[in-house]
């Protein structure tokens, strides 16, 4: 892979990416769109806990209906990708998933809104978020120079770790002020702003090649998911770290799979106290972004990427463990998500930018949906698991197991090749292994 930035001038005259016009469009239509959706992060599960009151698995089965996406077709989206060019991929993604948002509020005020429609929507935008997803990873490395993806991805994580810090607490003033199906229209109206920038980056994507088999015939796609996944699996770096996130995202869809039920049931905690507590604790995310790329530098890609996993555990923990009094739940709650920011920005800054650095251009797609497709795939059986242990253990018991699964996440990578790694490559590297 030896892709050139959008600016003519080499990545070394560059003083930032600050300057570079086609990534600052990225970076300000992901600021926007996050910062939407903090909105119906929050209102959607609110509305299915409070204001359509809900089974413990009914409001799980939210989760498990928005991820199931990943597991149906990430992998023939990978391969798909890697046919076209992404750029539409994405302005088409933000355009529809912010007319389903809008059924929302429309149906509401309607009076009809049910759980069903808001399964129908999270299954809508769960699936335009997959093709968005992979077409997003594997854009960045056609636009930046391969010295320039940590800085890219930090870059990145601060438009999350802005939206975690401000989004919660306005998520939940706006619900408190408008009331939660209407807020959404808010998180509708980001995705188009996103969409709308994305359509003005100037960079000129050239369309892939379609891959040719030895008899002189089109690869077809069942042969090109293979060759993802072989690339993947035959990876003794890819495939751990694919192992521990597919481990922590499991454990962490079992403990928050029915959150809304023990935060606002159970310890009656307000939507706008939650999000406020949340607002305070991305912080955490700020503090990962900002420490990532000198981190890394300091300790070595494998060690930051071993550290920051086996933070994220403990911060799960703190969730099972919130009392009844509402100021000490409210500490736990901020630990928990500040903990958990910081470790997941970290782990993600350096094990993201690795796999894009390893990657040759032609594989991103399939090698980024292979990845999705199993440290995703785990979340919608975390969150039916979730709901049925729910079903018929406490809700805090739940939340418990799931910190428990967890807190081993990080053994993947600690016990693999991956803790070894220095810095990321500075040359081709067509396998890792």
């Amino acid at each position: 892979m030896n892709e050139v930035a959008s600016e003519t001038a080499p990545a070394t005259a560059r003083r930032s990416l600050w300057r570079h016009s086609d990534y600052m469009r990225i970076w300000i239509a992901a600021t926007v769109s996050l910062m939407g959706s903090q909105v119906s992060q929050l209102a959607i599960p609110f509305i299915a806990a409070v204001i359509l009151d809900c089974s413990p698995l009914e409001v799980a089965l939210l989760g498990t209906v928005e991820m199931a996406p990943f597991v149906l077709f990430t992998l023939p989206a990978g391969a798909w990708l890697d046919r076209v060019r992404r750029r539409p991929v994405l302005i088409a993604g933000d355009f529809g998933r912010g007319l389903a948002l809008l059924t929302i509020p429309i149906a509401y005020a309607a009076g009809a809104l049910t759980i069903w429609q808001l399964y129908a929507v999270g299954f809508v935008t769960g699936s335009l978020t997959v093709f968005f997803d992979v077409a997003d990873q594997s854009y960045l490395p056609a636009l930046l120079e391969r010295q320039d993806l940590v800085e890219g991805n930090a870059k990145l994580s601060l438009s999350q770790s802005g939206a975690q810090i401000l989004g919660p607490g306005f998520a939940g003033g706006l619900i408190g002020l408008v009331g939660a199906p209407f807020s959404v229209i808010a998180d509708a109206v980001s995705f188009f702003f996103s969409g709308g920038l994305i359509s003005l980056i100037r960079k000129t994507e050239p369309k892939p090649e379609r891959r040719v088999a030895s008899d002189g015939s089109y690869t077809s796609l069942r042969q090109e998911i293979a060759e993802g996944l072989r690339y993947v699996v035959g990876s003794r770096h890819l495939r751990m770290i694919a192992g521990s996130t597919a481990t922590s995202n499991l454990g962490t869809s079992i403990a928050f799979a029915t959150f809304p039920i023990f935060a606002y049931r159970e310890l009656g905690l307000s939507v706008a106290l939650v999000g406020t507590v949340f607002s305070l604790g991305a912080l955490g995310v700020l503090l990962g972004a900002v420490v990532s790329p000198g981190l890394s530098k300091r300790i070595g890609v494998g060690p930051a990427i071993v550290a920051s996993m086996f933070l994220g555990g403990p911060a799960t923990i703190l969730i099972a463990l919130m009392p009844t009094h509402v100021p000490m739940a409210a500490a736990l709650l901020f630990g928990s998500v500040f903990l958990s920011g910081l470790s997941a920005v970290v782990y993600n800054v350096n094990q993201v930018s690795f796999r894009q650095a390893i990657t040759p251009l032609d594989m991103q797609g399939r090698m980024n949906a292979t990845m999705r497709f199993v440290v995703w795939g785990t979340l919608p059986v975390g969150s039916l698991a979730g709901g049925v242990l729910a079903s018929f253990l406490p809700v805090r018991t739940t939340i418990a197991i799931g910190a428990a699964v967890a807190a081993t996440a990080f053994l993947w990578v600690l016990f693999s090749p991956v803790r070894s790694l220095r810095e990321i490559p500075k040359d081709d590297i067509a396998h890792p292994s």
